[in-house]
C-alpha cells in the first residue's frame, strides 16, 4: 500500500450534528470516515451499533445494556442466519448480498449522513474508510443473560464472527461507489488485554483465525483491511492474521511496534502498511504541537528502521496517520484540535518526504 502518510481516523466523534461531523471528516482526512456518534445514545455504542440482525441479541434500554438470550430455542434463528450467510458469502457461489446484516440509520446517524453527503456532492473520492467492531472485542464485551462473555459460547461466537464479516462487506459495498479505494477497520481494543489473567483462556491461534475470517471478507469486496488497537498488544497477532494495516497508538506506545521487528519487516515487505496513531485523543492534545508530534513520529520511525533494517523511506511510503483512538469521549474543543492537527501533520509529512 503506497499510502504515503494518508490520513484517516477512528470512528467515534463527540459532535451532536451528524452533518457537521461528516464535514469535519471530509476536511481533515484523506480517507474520510463515517462518524460514530455516542451522543445519540445506546444504539450508537461500539458493540451495540453492530448488533442489528444478529440472532438473539436483546437491547435493554432501561438498564442501558445489551445481551444475548441463549436460554430460548434459537435453532430457527440460527438456521435462517446461516442460510443468509451461505447465500452471500460462499466463496464459489455466494452472491455477496449482505443486506441481512445492514446497519440502519436508527443505529448509525453518521453512516447515512456521509452517504447523503457523498451522493449529493457527486464526486468520486480516492479513499473512504468504514469500520466494524472486531469479533473478539464484541464477543468478550457482550454477555449472555447470565453475564458471561458470549465469546465462551462457541455457537454464538461463530455467529458473531460471521455477522461482523457480513457487516464489513455491507459497508464496503455501500461506499465503494463513492471511492476508488475503501479501507475497513476492524476495531479490536480488547486485544490490549490479550494475555492478561482476565482472558487467560483466550487462545492466540483462535484470535488469529477469528481476525483472518473477517479480513478475508473485507478482501472479498476488494477493500483494504485494517485492525485498530489503541493499547499495547502482541502486534504479531495482527500481522499473522494477514491484515493490510496495523493501527496502533504511536503516541503512547510507539516503541512497542519495534519489539516485533521480524514480523513487521515481513509485513512491510509484502507491501502492507502501518497506521500510526500519532495524534493523542486525551487531554494531552492541548499540550502538543505539530512539531512535537512530528518529533515523536520520526523517533519511532527511526527506531523501527534500525530494528528491521528497512529503509525509512519505505516505512514512510507505507504509512497512514490517524488519531490514537476515537474522539467520542473528548470535548468538542479537544476533538476539533485532534482533527486540525491530523490534517496539518499529514500535510507536513507529505511535503517533507516529497509525496
Amino acid at each position: 500500500m503506497k499510502t504515503k502518510f494518508l490520513s484517516t481516523a477512528i470512528g467515534s466523534m463527540p459532535y451532536e450534528d451528524p452533518a457537521h461531523a461528516v464535514d469535519v471528516a471530509l476536511a481533515s482526512q484523506d480517507a474520510p470516515i463515517w462518524p460514530q456518534l455516542p451522543f445519540f445514545g445506546l444504539k450508537e455504542q461500539m458493540e451495540i451499533q453492530y448488533s442489528e440482525g444478529v440472532p438473539c441479541a436483546v437491547i435493554d434500554e432501561e438498564k442501558g445494556r445489551m445481551f444475548f438470550d441463549t436460554a430460548r430455542d434459537y435453532s430457527d434463528d440460527f438456521a435462517a442466519f446461516y442460510d443468509a450467510y451461505t447465500t452471500a458469502m460462499d466463496p464459489d457461489e455466494g452472491n455477496g448480498d449482505c443486506s441481512s446484516m445492514a446497519i440502519t440509520e436508527e443505529f448509525s446517524k453518521g453512516l447515512f449522513a456521509l452517504d447523503r453527503k457523498l451522493k449529493a456532492d457527486g464526486k468520486r473520492l480516492p479513499w473512504v474508510k468504514v469500520q466494524t467492531t472486531g469479533p473478539c472485542s464484541f464477543a468478550l464485551t457482550i454477555t449472555d443473560e447470565n453475564k458471561r462473555a458470549i465469546y465462551y459460547n462457541e455457537e454464538f461466537r461463530d455467529v458473531i464472527i460471521k455477522a461482523m464479516a457480513m457487516k464489513c462487506r455491507w459497508q464496503i459495498q455501500k461506499f465503494k461507489e463513492y471511492a476508488d479505494n475503501v479501507i475497513c477497520f476492524i476495531d479490536e481494543p480488547i486485544l490490549s488485554a490479550f494475555g492478561s489473567s482476565t482472558y487467560v483462556s483466550v487462545q492466540r491461534a483462535d484470535v488469529v483465525a477469528h481476525l483472518a475470517e473477517v479480513i478475508d471478507a473485507v478482501h472479498a469486496d476488494g477493500a483494504y483491511a485494517g485492525i485498530h488497537c489503541c493499547g499495547n498488544t502482541e502486534w504479531s497477532i495482527l500481522t499473522d492474521a494477514g491484515v493490510d494495516l496495523v493501527n496502533f497508538d504511536a503516541y503512547g506506545f510507539g516503541e512497542t511496534i519495534s519489539l516485533y521487528g521480524k514480523e513487521v519487516r515481513g509485513h512491510l515487505e509484502k507491501g502492507r502498511g502501518l497506521a500510526w496513531g500519532i495524534v493523542p485523543t486525551s487531554s494531552k492534545i492541548m499540550e502538543e504541537s505539530i512539531e512535537s508530534l512530528e518529533e515523536i513520529l520520526e523517533k519511532n520511525m527511526d527506531k523501527l528502521s534500525g530494528v528491521t533494517g528497512l529503509d525509512k523511506s519505505l516505512i514512510a511510503e507505507q504509512a497512514v496517520l490517524t488519531p490514537s483512538c476515537g474522539t467520542g469521549s473528548l470535548s468538542v474543543a479537544e476533538a476539533d484540535k485532534v482533527f486540525d492537527m491530523l490534517g496539518k501533520l499529514t500535510k507536513r509529512m507529505k511535503e517533507k518526504y516529497g509525496f
